[in-house]
């Protein structure tokens, strides 16, 4: 209620909005609640625009999306309870793949602590529903002054953009949005920078760096996610063409140079390829940068696979450079180990690089064997590519997408084929237009994730390379593409089935139960009508029948630029894998299994 109270100052709602707006937010996600509509009717009388969602999983995952391509950290608000456990997937999922996000959530009154009152999480302690937060995010705040809301969202920016990015939660007792404050606390941050400078290496180091690569005999760059989010294609590219370096990626590396690029191996790991996996194990000198090192990636750490490192009788040397120290060294012995920002620390290696050896490393018999193997292993998939199968290979419905799309279109994937499949047979051809549910590999995370990137970059064609089981995660959020006329495509690639799961089952088990769709007496194998659910909501919905309907149809779909769901049957064969995965182990020890079609 407005009353004289408000002559002298605004309520604490109304100044977070003027501080989102000092920091040039242009959209907040989220999902209206009791406990935050005091900050909705801020943001209604300012130019931030509100993406209002039909479930708050949807929120996190767009807003995820959206801070992978504009490299800032996005905003969510949230409800309390219910609201932020629903958002906290997503959130899980932007924090393990260390996305910047700030998420700005209302809480019960200050003066109902301990009163058990309407939705509070006060099982073991009084307004506590923080802390369900604090194992994934970077740092958990419940505001309990108003006074200090200004201090703790400058601090909130910070952490979630500064050294390894990641979400933060800021919660807030709906009684501190509606108090009114003088603007001092608020004046005083806006004094301070609005982003840190990022650490880099000294010449010494990178001399030390540089003259370990020099003397490899094969040596081979290992990168990760770290590169795209420190925006250092560029800059890796440059290095490791002067140094002759061939590149090998983990699945969250894809697309940090370009696929196309002569020096470009492609995805290590369990779906990695033989040219890849085989590198890196005879690799002398490993040079990683922005990686983890992750289980998928590496093969689960077994040696003979992906990697050797630090195996008997093995003398392979790592130089890992990471913006984060507890990244080095935890899964492989480093010999030099670098805390720094890529881009930075990458910008001041390739200068001394050409300062010490100015004529470059050129490994002209490595881009040869990189070439032959692209040539081959491209032309080993033509058959499967050019199928004329019905419902369609994998292959197929990857190839003609490729076909399709332009050279900087987004993709955002799921988990499944549209994931696996992506990371080892399709090219990205622009470093950072793919968007991958990495470390928490969250069904459900692709659709939403389009509306992200669609806003965030609305001149970019995006398209959501899904399966049916990700795609009927939240369907709703075809309501928020339709209603803000966002011209994204989704591909749902139809195996009416849980597919990786179901192939893992039936390989081991013998069976597919819990893991397939029975259908339904009108579509007996492939389940919903994923086209007439899409016209439901207001969007285009078209289901394929022939594999050649395809490609004709994501062409239209591209040029009409209106929100359009096809719907296109597909084979569940598995991803062809010449890695190694410690589950299968665990299923089958001692045998010889891996995927198998169901």
């Amino acid at each position: 209620m407005m009353d004289g109270s408000k002559i002298n100052g605004k309520t604490v709602a109304e100044h977070i909005v003027d501080f989102l707006q000092r920091r040039e937010v242009e959209h907040v996600f989220g999902l209206c609640g009791h406990t935050n509509i005091a900050v909705l009717a801020a943001l209604a009388e300012s130019p931030i625009e509100f993406i209002t969602v039909r479930h708050e999983q949807i929120a996190s995952h767009a807003a995820d999306a959206y801070a992978r391509v504009t490299g800032r950290a996005s905003v969510v608000l949230s409800h309390l309870s219910p609201g932020l456990t629903n958002c906290a997937t997503g959130v899980a999922n932007a924090a393990l793949d260390c996305i910047p996000m700030v998420v700005i959530a209302g809480d019960i009154p200050t003066h109902y602590y301990g009163k058990h009152p309407h939705q509070e999480v006060n099982l073991h302690a009084d307004a506590a529903q923080w802390e369900i937060y604090r194992p994934f995010v970077k740092r958990a705040w419940r505001v309990d002054r108003a006074d200090l809301m200004a201090e703790i969202l400058e601090k909130a920016f910070h952490l979630a953009e500064s050294g390894q990015p990641g979400p933060v939660l800021v919660n807030v007792p709906m009684d501190i949005f509606s108090e009114v404050i003088p603007s001092d606390t608020f004046d005083r941050v806006a004094k301070n920078t609005l982003a840190l400078k990022k650490p880099s290496i000294d010449d010494d180091t990178a001399r030390e760096i540089i003259e370990k690569l020099a003397h490899a005999e094969k040596p081979v760059a290992y990168v990760g996610g770290g590169i795209l989010l420190a925006q250092a294609s560029d800059e890796l590219a440059a290095f490791a063409s002067h140094m002759g370096l061939p590149i090998a990626h983990s699945l969250m590396g894809k697309g940090a140079v370009r696929d196309d690029h002569p020096l470009v191996m492609g995805m290590t790991g369990f779906w990695g390829t033989e040219l890849v996996n085989q590198t890196c194990l005879n690799a002398d000198v490993v040079f990683a940068v922005g990686t983890r090192f992750k289980e998928a990636d590496c093969s689960s750490w077994y040696p003979g696979y992906t990697f050797n490192i630090g195996a008997e009788g093995n003398d392979t040397k790592v130089i890992h450079i990471d913006i984060e120290p507890q990244e080095i060294g935890r899964n492989y012995p480093t010999e030099i180990g670098v805390v720094a920002d890529a881009k930075a620390a990458l910008r001041v290696l390739t200068r001394v690089a050409k300062e010490m050896y100015p004529n470059g490393f050129g490994r002209a018999e490595k881009k040869v064997e990189i070439s032959d193997f692209r040539s081959s292993f491209k032309a080993s998939n033509v058959e499967m590519q050019t199928s004329t199968a019905f419902p369609m290979m994998p292959e197929r419905i990857l190839a003609d997408t490729r076909t399709a799309l332009p050279d900087d279109a987004i993709i955002t994937t799921d988990v499944g084929w549209n994931k696996n499949g992506v990371g080892q047979q399709f090219d990205i051809l622009t470093p950072g237009s793919i968007l991958t549910p990495g470390g928490f590999a969250t069904m459900g995370f692709g659709p939403p994730a389009a509306i992200g990137a669609k806003l965030a970059a609305p001149d970019r064609v995006v398209l959501s390379l899904v399966g049916d089981g990700g795609f009927g995660q939240n369907p709703s959020m075809l309501a928020t593409a339709v209603e803000l006329n966002l011209g994204i495509i989704w591909l749902v690639m139809n195996n009416n089935a849980f597919g990786t799961i179901a192939g893992l089952q039936k390989a081991h088990y013998g069976l597919t139960y819990g893991t397939t769709f029975p259908g339904t007496p009108d579509a007996p194998t492939n389940g919903p009508g994923y086209a007439e659910i899409a016209r439901a909501y207001g969007a285009e919905g078209i289901r394929i029948s022939a594999a050649d309907e395809l490609l004709p149809a994501l062409q239209a779909a591209i040029a009409s630029g209106k929100p359009t769901v096809l719907d296109v049957p597909m084979i569940n064969n598995p991803t062809p894998t010449t890695g190694h995965w410690n589950i299968l182990d665990i299923y089958s020890p001692d045998k010889d299994v891996s995927h198998v079609a169901t």
